[in-house]
């Protein structure tokens, strides 16, 4: 059965979890995998999505960088402990458009602008002091001018083949609604728990 956009659900999930006490409620497990297969997982934060996908960003010297470059697929999970929610997605990654690379870039802090620049994300530092020597160094780079977003930062929108809205209920008998993606639009299931 063709159903309802699942993103007109991640919107409203989005929105009761912002209404919570939650610190920060687009925050997700985002799960990529090495070209030898090895798994890896962290904790991200959503920048935006429609009906396209779901955007981040980060350094694309990081190990997350490598490994989406180099498969193109990831998942991710939303988890809202106080709603007793849980959204999961798998699909595909692409790069965001440089525009809205540069545009997202423009509208960080200027500290976490000079951060991105400073940090060669994922490398071992040789010292403790590397990294806030070299805030300092791009700070004084930078120092009285916009600062450009660095070449070897952009943003990835993951596209998503399936999405699993969870709801926790009674004796383990939660409620799950399967979307998948196909020609004719997308398509619901429920799952058995």
């Amino acid at each position: 059965m063709v159903s309802q956009n699942p993103f007109e659900l991640f919107a409203l999930w989005l929105e009761d979890a912002k209404q919570t006490s939650l610190n920060e409620p687009t925050a997700m497990t985002l799960a990529t995998v090495s070209e030898d297969g090895m798994p890896s997982a962290r904790i991200i934060l959503l920048k935006g999505f429609d009906d396209r996908g779901f955007c981040f960003y980060t350094n694309l010297t990081s190990r997350k960088g490598k490994e989406l470059a180099a498969t193109q697929k990831a998942a991710l999970c939303f988890y809202w402990d106080e709603l007793h929610r849980q959204i999961r997605v798998t699909g595909n990654v692409e790069r965001v458009s440089e525009k809205e690379a540069d545009d997202y870039f423009a509208s960080r802090r200027r500290g976490s602008q000079i951060g991105a620049w400073a940090s060669k994300q994922s490398t071992i530092m040789q010292d403790e002091h590397d990294l806030p020597n070299r805030v300092k160094e791009i700070a004084g780079q930078f120092e009285g001018g916009d600062i450009p977003r660095p070449p070897f930062w952009s943003g990835f929108r993951l596209i998503p083949r399936d999405i699993e809205f969870w709801e926790e209920r009674e004796y383990r008998l939660h409620r799950r609604r399967f979307f998948t993606k196909t020609p004719a639009g997308w398509q619901e299931d429920i799952l058995y728990p």
